[in-house]
């Protein structure tokens, strides 16, 4: 009896279910190019998870960028349930992508995927044009309430994009109407408004916080329910006259459909912890995003993207934005 019993529990020893985790480099994909603010966030989020998950791990950044992150999503509910490839996603892909692009995308932004943990919030910013006619975040938002219609133009980086969502949630709470300028990437978008081809627009903070720093465009309020901590004296447009106004990306990790609960609670784990670190929520807080620091597991990061897919369903039906496959 014993000598079955040894062989039966070596045969699950072997079983690639009881192998420790990881055992090969851990692919981390994002939906864009090199150098972006997601990017940047992958790559500061991958040191760290390699350290939590073990001395020998390692974490690699993919970038598979195309069509606002879909083409990447679409591929990762195509990968092995295994753990060694998982994804930063943002809310292009997973919550404005589903419901604005005419048919839907290809998979389902909740169901198809595997749940590991919120990242971060990533507020955005209203900024204008330096020689705009107004200076504060009130004096600003009166501006563009009350002028005749057409008046202003404003760049976005691409119909469909965040930011033109936000100025299009923006016009329609000021009774306004503007002329939408679009650009292909946020550092053409800013550019334009540096150089007065567009006057205004709303921009992702990750990205234009240099160029508000330097002076190039100036920041005015940023889009969140709170003021965000590296620009404390930029009010929220919510507290500046624009009530209940809340539009802010986020990142969160995801993995393949399927994942096992323990591979799953394992990377839940590492980012939770990975997250705690003070140098890192630092060095995120630099990039623009504001590390999560609420209840954290699978379930949660669940609910919370199924509260943006919704939220974000409902800013799309308003505004009217569609987009082409």
């Amino acid at each position: 009896m014993r000598p079955l019993l040894a062989l039966a529990l070596g045969l699950i020893l072997l079983t690639p279910a009881a192998r420790a985790f990881p055992d090969r480099p851990i692919t981390l994909a994002t939906g864009y190019a090199p150098g972006g603010s997601t990017d940047i966030a992958a790559r500061l989020l991958a040191e760290r998870l390699a350290a939590q998950l073990g001395p020998q791990a390692r974490v690699v950044v993919e970038n598979r960028p195309g069509a606002s992150g879909t083409v990447a999503s679409d591929w990762l509910r195509r990968q092995p349930a295994d753990g060694h490839t998982i994804m930063l996603v943002e809310s292009s892909s997973h919550a404005i992508a589903p419901s604005a692009v005419v048919g839907g995308t290809r998979y389902d932004p909740v169901k198809d995927f595997s749940h590991l943990g919120v990242i971060g919030l990533a507020p955005l910013v209203l900024v204008v044009n330096n020689d705009f006619p107004a200076r504060t975040a009130p004096e600003v938002l009166a501006r563009l309430r009350g002028a005749p219609a057409d008046a202003f133009t404003y760049a976005t980086s691409g119909v469909g994009s965040i930011p033109h969502l936000a100025v299009e949630m923006l016009a329609l709470d000021l009774g306004a109407r503007f002329v939408h300028v679009p650009y292909r990437s946020g550092g053409q978008m800013l550019t334009a408004i540096f150089q007065g081809q567009g006057q205004f627009g709303i921009a992702v903070l990750a990205s234009a916080a240099q160029q508000v720093r330097d002076g190039m465009v100036r920041g005015i309020a940023v889009t969140g329910e709170r003021r965000f901590p590296s620009f404390p004296d930029l009010p929220t447009l919510s507290e500046s006259g624009v009530k209940g106004y809340d539009l802010t990306t986020w990142n969160i990790l995801l993995g393949p459909p399927g994942l096992p609960d323990g591979i799953q609670a394992a990377l839940n784990r590492a980012l939770v912890a990975a997250l705690a670190e003070p140098a890192l929520r630092e060095r995120l807080l630099t990039a623009g995003v504001e590390a999560w620091d609420r209840p954290n597991g699978p379930a949660e990061a669940r609910a919370f993207l199924e509260r943006e897919v919704e939220k974000f369903r409902m800013v799309v039906q308003r505004t009217g934005v569609k987009l082409e496959p």
